[in-house]
C-alpha cells in the first residue's frame, strides 16, 4: 500500500493536449529554444571566421573588387549620374544592403541541408535554423561596412541626419531575405536542385538591382514597375539614408517593395511551415 501511494505521490504531471493551440505552442517553442538559436549562430560565426584570414578578407574583397568594377564601367565609361555623391559611395551604398540580403539569402536557403543530422535527430522548431544562420550574413555586413567609413573618410564625404534611420534598411534587407530564404530553404529540401538555383537568381538580381547605378536613371514611366524588385527599395534607402540630400527616395516605389518584402515573408512562413513536418522524413 505505501509503494502505491509512492509511486503516486511522484508521478509526473499530466500533459494535456488541447484542440487549436498547436500553432500557439509553436511560436513558444521557439522562445524556449532559444538558447538553441544562441548557439548554432555562435558556431556558424566560428567555423566562418575561427583560425581563418580568407574568411574576413572575402567579407572586404568581395564587395571591394566589384565597386571598383561597377564605378570604372558605369561612372567612368558610361558617365552615368551620380547624385552629386562621389560614384565609389555611391556603388558600396549599395553594395553593402545587396551584399548583407545575398549572403543571408544563401545561408537561409542551405540552412536545413546543411543541418540534417540535426533534423532527423531532435525536436525543436525548424525555423529556427534558417533564422540563426542570419547571424553570420549580418557579421559580414558589419565587416564591409568598415570599407564605407574608409570611403567617406577618403572624400571627406559626411552623411546628414537621415543615418539615423539606416538600422530600419538594414532590418528591410534582413526581411527581404528570411522571407525569400525561408520559401526556398523548404523547397531544397525537398527538390535538391534548388541549391543551383540560388547563385543564378542571386547573379541575375544583382543585375537588375540598381547597385552599380542610381534607379533614377530608369525612366519615370517605368519606375514604379522596377520597384516590384523589392531590393531596388531597400537599396534606394540605403543611399538615401547614407547620402543625405544628395538622394531622393521614390516613395510610392519604396511602399510597393515593402509591400512586397511583407507578401513574400507571409508566403515564406506559411509554406515552411506547411512543410517543416515532412523535413526529417525527406531529408
Amino acid at each position: 500500500m505505501d509503494n502505491t501511494l509512492n509511486r503516486t505521490d511522484h508521478a509526473p504531471d499530466e500533459l494535456i493536449i488541447e484542440a487549436g493551440r498547436t500553432e500557439g505552442q509553436y511560436w513558444k517553442d521557439i522562445w524556449n529554444y532559444r538558447g538553441l538559436f544562441y548557439f548554432l549562430a555562435w558556431r556558424d560565426i566560428l567555423v566562418r571566421y575561427k583560425q581563418t584570414v580568407i574568411g574576413i578578407a572575402w567579407s572586404l574583397i568581395r564587395p571591394l573588387l566589384t565597386m571598383i568594377v561597377f564605378t570604372i564601367i558605369f561612372g567612368k565609361l558610361a558617365k552615368l549620374p551620380s547624385e552629386g555623391a562621389p560614384y565609389a559611395i555611391l556603388v558600396f551604398a549599395a553594395m553593402l544592403p545587396w551584399q548583407l540580403f545575398s549572403n543571408c539569402l544563401s545561408e537561409t536557403s542551405n540552412s536545413l541541408l546543411l543541418n540534417a543530422n540535426l533534423l532527423s535527430k531532435v525536436y525543436f522548431p525548424r525555423i529556427i535554423l534558417p533564422v540563426s544562420s542570419l547571424i553570420v550574413g549580418f557579421v559580414d555586413f558589419l565587416i564591409s561596412f568598415l570599407i564605407l567609413i574608409a570611403l567617406m573618410c577618403w572624400y571627406r564625404f559626411i552623411p546628414d541626419w537621415k543615418i539615423l534611420t539606416l538600422p530600419f534598411f538594414i532590418f528591410l534587407a534582413l526581411f527581404a531575405s528570411i522571407g525569400f530564404g525561408l520559401w526556398l530553404a523548404a523547397l531544397n529540401v525537398k527538390y535538391r536542385d534548388f541549391r543551383y538555383i540560388v547563385p543564378f537568381i542571386l547573379q541575375f538580381g544583382l543585375y537588375i538591382s540598381p547597385v552599380g547605378f542610381s534607379s533614377s536613371v530608369v525612366p519615370g514611366n517605368w519606375r514604379l514597375l522596377y520597384s516590384i524588385n523589392p531590393m531596388v527599395g531597400v537599396i534606394d534607402g540605403f543611399r538615401w539614408a547614407l547620402l543625405g540630400q544628395n538622394i531622393q527616395l521614390y516613395w510610392p516605389g519604396f511602399f510597393i517593395s515593402v509591400v512586397l518584402m511583407i507578401v513574400l515573408f507571409v508566403i515564406g512562413i506559411r509554406y515552411f511551415r506547411k512543410t517543416e513536418k515532412t523535413f526529417a522524413d525527406v531529408i
